[in-house]
């Protein structure tokens, strides 16, 4: 027997059916599931450090995308408080690291 406990991708429990396990599952409640959700998103972002894998970053905006989806938030709504954070305070596009102020 293993043990997981963590939410996993939709078509995790029927991949693993065709490799002959048995996995048992439940569906989670909504303060279970936000929970989970932003437990699974740094968990892939640990993953990302560790590996500086693209294919890591594809899973981050996956739970990112279950995150603006669990609240509401369309991808253009996102974006939109996205640009508008950087039409206010700007991107990271110069690489400017502030060591201190004086």
């Amino acid at each position: 027997m293993k043990i997981y406990n963590k939410l996993v991708r939709d078509n995790i429990p029927q991949i693993m059916v065709n490799n002959g396990a048995s996995p048992v599952t439940r569906i989670l409640s909504d303060e279970e599931y936000i929970s989970e959700l932003n437990r699974k998103i740094l968990e892939e972002v640990h993953e990302y450090l560790e590996s500086g894998e693209v294919e890591e970053l594809a899973d981050i905006e996956e739970v990112l995308r279950a995150i603006l989806t669990f609240k509401g938030v369309n991808l253009e709504e996102f974006d939109s408080i996205r640009n508008q954070k950087v039409l206010k305070r700007g991107a990271f596009n110069k690489r400017i690291f502030l060591e201190r102020e004086e």
